[in-house]
């Protein structure tokens, strides 16, 4: 079961409402990300499962661009 009505084609990048692409017949993703609420009741549960705080988990967050040490700020 799907958990968002608009889905998106892993291969072709075509939208759609089924599990898989009309064209050419790949599995879809959620289009959109699920709704955030401040008020999430499973979020204490979401961050102790990965572990949110520590190094480990900080040094794998995304950052914007990668800062080379030759380069200047």
């Amino acid at each position: 079961m799907v958990r968002t009505k608009l889905q998106k084609c892993t291969e072709c990048g075509e939208f759609g409402l089924g599990a898989t692409c009309k064209k050419c017949n790949a599995g879809t993703t959620a289009a959109a990300p699920l709704k955030f609420s401040p008020e999430d009741p499973q979020g204490a549960r979401r961050r102790q499962r990965v572990n949110a705080g520590s190094d480990e988990w900080i040094e794998a967050l995304p950052t914007p661009r990668k800062v080379f040490e030759d380069e200047e700020e």
